[in-house]
C-alpha cells in the first residue's frame, strides 16, 4: 500500500463530517482541503528556499518581477503593483526596504520628471536568480514522486482551478447567489 492509498487527515476529516452531516456532498474537500494543504506547504518550501538566498518572500516577489523585464530590470512603482498585487503604499514601503538593502534603486523616468523608475542591482539580480534557483530544486524535489505526465495533468486541472473552474467571475457569483423567489 502506498502513502497515497493510505487515509490521510483529509479523509478523516471528511469521515467525521459526514457523520454530522450526512446529507451534505463532501468531496470537494476531497480536492479543495489537499490543494490547501498544499498551498501552505509550498508556503513554507517557498520561504526556506528564499531565506538561504538573504531573502523573504516578499522581497523575492518585488526583485523577481524587476528580474524578469529585460534589462536593466526597471518598472515603474505602480507596474510593480500591479505585477505583484499589492497596495501602491505597501509598495512604497517595500521599494524603501529594498533600497536599503542596496538590492535596487530610484531613478527619475527618462521621459517624465515628475515619475520614477526602480532598477534592479547587481547585489538584487544575484539574490532574485539564487532564490529562483533554490527554489525551482526545491519544487521539483516535492513533485518527484510524480511522473512528467502526472505533472503535465496536475498542471492542466490547476489551470482550470486557478481560473474560477472554467466559469467567468460574473457566472461564479451568479452561481453562488441565493435562488429568488
Amino acid at each position: 500500500m502506498t502513502p497515497a492509498d493510505r487515509d490521510d487527515e483529509v479523509d478523516l476529516l471528511i469521515d467525521a463530517w459526514s457523520r454530522r452531516l450526512p446529507e451534505v456532498d463532501l468531496t470537494p474537500l476531497d480536492v479543495m482541503s489537499r490543494l490547501r494543504r498544499a498551498a501552505n506547504r509550498l508556503t513554507r518550501l517557498r520561504a526556506e528556499a528564499f531565506r538561504g538566498a538573504g531573502l523573504a518572500a516578499w522581497e523575492f516577489d518585488v526583485l523577481a518581477a524587476l528580474r524578469r523585464e529585460e534589462p536593466p530590470h526597471e518598472l515603474s512603482p505602480m507596474q510593480l503593483v500591479s505585477a505583484t498585487m499589492i497596495g501602491s503604499a505597501a509598495m512604497t514601503n517595500r521599494i524603501d526596504n529594498l533600497l536599503a538593502r542596496g538590492l535596487v534603486e530610484r531613478r527619475r523616468h527618462p521621459s517624465d520628471g515628475r515619475a520614477v523608475l526602480v532598477r534592479l542591482l547587481p547585489e538584487g539580480v544575484e539574490r532574485a536568480d539564487a532564490a529562483m534557483t533554490a527554489l525551482a530544486r526545491r519544487e521539483a524535489q516535492e513533485l518527484g514522486a510524480l511522473s512528467r505526465a502526472d505533472q503535465a495533468t496536475l498542471a492542466r486541472l490547476l489551470r482550470v482551478l486557478a481560473h474560477g473552474g472554467g466559469r467567468t467571475s460574473a457566472e461564479t457569483d451568479q452561481a453562488e447567489r441565493p435562488a429568488q423567489a
